[in-house]
């Protein structure tokens, strides 16, 4: 089972999190920074997987990960995994960047910055709670093409805005009293007529 997906620059900055197990923030900060002193120390010649580190499990755990231009691509899974379920799972992280590639059009680090909603989604098509869903490419890419058609068609979250202004403006409200008399207070409710 997946423990966790991790993807940091070359730096050693994370951009994308995502654990499957609960471990608290201070954990969670420092199994990044072991993971990628881990990653960073090997020479690009050799294998993509690693015995785990101490903070996640030690020797129950394995990295498997790819670096492409200046991200590092890290799943953390459990010894349970079969060989050949590993080799499927590096498989999903080449499906995981070229998924993103495709969207994005030559994925880069800043489109994991500025995009974190739409990654975190596609993250989602291919791994949930720790498991693969879904590894062809095309069928992730046809889900999230289909969201963003929905999202389009309901005007998206920058047309909500500008949708409650029009719906304000259509509420029939009886005349707002301009004088309010409590006892006494009195209050006087400005003109808001100039602001709808």
């Amino acid at each position: 089972m997946i423990q966790a997906i991790l993807v940091f620059n070359n730096h050693g900055k994370p951009r994308l999190v995502r654990f499957y197990q609960r471990f608290p923030e201070e954990i969670q900060q420092q199994i990044v920074r072991e993971t990628f002193h881990l990653v960073l120390k090997r020479d690009d010649n050799i294998c993509n997987f690693l015995e785990g580190g101490s903070l996640i499990g030690g020797s129950d755990y394995k990295l498997i990960y790819r670096h492409y231009a200046t991200l590092y691509f890290v799943f953390c899974v459990d010894s349970s995994e079969s060989e050949l379920g590993i080799l499927d799972l590096i498989q999903v992280c080449v499906v995981f960047v070229e998924t993103l590639d495709k969207c994005f059009e030559n994925v880069c680090e800043l489109d994991l910055i500025f995009h974190m909603d739409k990654v975190h989604y596609i993250l989602q098509e291919v791994v949930m709670g720790g498991m693969v869903l879904e590894t062809n490419m095309n069928e992730i890419v046809a889900q999230i093409e289909a969201q963003n058609r929905l999202e389009k068609s309901e005007g998206g979250l920058s047309a909500a805005p500008a949708r409650a202004v029009s719906a304000v403006k259509n509420i029939n409200l009886p005349e707002i009293p301009r004088n309010i008399n409590i006892g006494d207070l009195n209050i006087k409710v400005p003109n808001l007529s100039q602001f709808v």
